[in-house]
């Protein structure tokens, strides 16, 4: 098939199911617009058949663009999913059966069937404990729930933690921000009702058992068909999303970074596509798809992004001149600033005990550029010269990971802590000193989040 030949294709594929995506578009938005849902769901079992459930994303990504927010696209979704439920079910079997154990996609397919078995059984075990009466089953059954709920206070911690963290950066590259947005909404919204009903576990005796097993049971209900959903819009939406357009190369750096969150009951093995792969990160890739690529992708993917402009990252991340950090890539003058700001003060003492950096900006000790390239033992007076020695030699010989201390210096209350520094093969390279005046830290009371703060 000539080149031409494949662009007619695709443009009649781009073509075929336009109209069905329109109306489908405007049901959604008659839902935004407070009409009732039970009177559309005909309506949209009529729009739905033939539709790929890949189609979602893109058709949530234009609505934002069109002004809906995250949150009420978030509340929107509930209606379709439950009517994908009867026009995908089972997809996600398929889907997980081709991938090999311990890839990235497969562990999130499993630890979805976990979360499911404890979305199920805390639903089951709090209509159970609703009906009780026996005391020592109550009991029985509140230390399962307790267990239940503490699980489930993790799923955020570890599966949803992994998605955000290390799946949404390479479709958010792609131009597909709208779908990280709205399945971060959900998470967060996931995340606070799961916060919500361990409260109320833990205030179960400061209310009337009537009461709070009514509640619990409501709260249960809900928690679990929230996680219910999530599971059904991962497994039908966005994981096959996420098969179609990841390389082998942007799962394995994502696999080598998956431990370090943690998993949802699971432990996959390690996996490797190969040595000759190279892991590659979001910065690393090239974002735009080409008509070639695009015609080399599932039929359903095609469909899914036929038509849609789509704004691609292509931003550079590492520039000429940037220094190479293993986590970052910043310039000399952006790394001074960073110090600068710190909130702390920083000393790097060598392995030959002399001193080789100190931040800049407004210090508790006086250090000036004269000082650098001194023996540490000079920079202290005679009379505490013999514990310095002491702890660089605890430092160098692995006998003391850590050295604190506290004092009152006029307003302020000093915190100093040295740590040794070693090599990746573990070798002694020198000693970091770090002091803060924590005097301001100590007022603290409660909490200020992000969304409290005010220009």
């Amino acid at each position: 098939m000539t080149l031409v030949m494949k662009v007619i294709k695709m443009t009649e594929l781009l073509n075929n199911r336009e109209y069905k995506k329109e109306q489908l578009k405007k049901l959604l938005l008659r839902i935004h617009e407070g009409e009732d849902v039970n009177k559309l769901k005909e309506e949209f079992r009529q729009v739905l058949s033939g539709i790929s459930p890949l189609e979602i994303p893109i058709i949530e990504q234009e609505l934002v663009k069109e002004g809906i927010s995250a949150k009420d696209i978030a509340k929107m979704c509930d209606l379709h999913v439950e009517l994908f439920r009867e026009a995908v079910a089972g997809t996600e079997e398929v889907e997980e059966k081709d991938l090999p154990d311990g890839h990235p996609l497969k562990t999130l397919y499993l630890e979805n069937k976990e979360i499911m078995k404890d979305a199920e059984m805390l639903n089951l075990y709090a209509r159970t404990l609703a009906t009780t009466k026996d005391e020592r089953m109550k009991a029985e059954i509140l230390g399962v729930l307790e267990e239940i709920v503490g699980n489930l206070r993790k799923v955020g911690f570890t599966h949803y933690n992994r998605e955000e963290m290390l799946t949404f950066p390479y479709i958010e590259r792609r131009g597909l921000t709208a779908i990280a947005t709205v399945l971060w909404t959900k998470h967060d919204e996931i995340r606070f009702m799961v916060k919500r009903i361990a409260e109320l576990l833990g205030k179960k005796d400061e209310m009337p058992w009537e009461e709070f097993v009514e509640r619990f049971k409501e709260k249960a209900s809900e928690v679990s068909f929230a996680l219910s959903d999530m599971v059904f819009r991962e497994n039908n939406i966005y994981y096959p999303t996420l098969k179609a357009l990841l390389s082998e190369g942007e799962w394995k750096a994502i696999r080598m970074q998956e431990d370090e969150i943690g998993y949802y009951k699971v432990n996959p093995p390690a996996w490797n596509p190969g040595e000759d792969v190279k892991p590659l990160h979001p910065w690393e890739i090239n974002p735009e798809l080409s008509v070639e690529e695009l015609l080399n992708l599932p039929k359903e993917v095609q469909q899914a992004l036929k038509g849609r402009p789509l704004e691609f990252d292509k931003s550079q991340l590492k520039r000429e001149g940037d220094i190479d950090l293993g986590t970052g890539f910043v310039s000399i003058e952006e790394l001074k600033a960073i110090f600068e700001a710190l909130p702390v003060d920083v000393t790097f003492i060598d392995k030959d005990d002399r001193v080789r950096f100190f931040s800049p900006g407004e210090r508790i000790f006086t250090r000036t550029p004269s000082v650098l390239g001194r023996p540490v033992q000079l920079c202290h007076p005679p009379k505490s010269v013999h514990i310095v020695n002491k702890i660089l030699r605890a430092f160098k010989e692995g006998r003391k990971s850590e050295a604190t201390f506290w004092l009152r210096l006029g307003p302020k209350y000093v915190y100093i802590k040295y740590v040794p520094l070693f090599d990746r093969d573990g070798n002694y390279i020198g000693t970091l000193e770090m002091t803060m005046d924590i005097e301001p830290y100590r007022k603290i009371k409660g909490e200020k989040r992000l969304l409290d703060w005010r220009d």
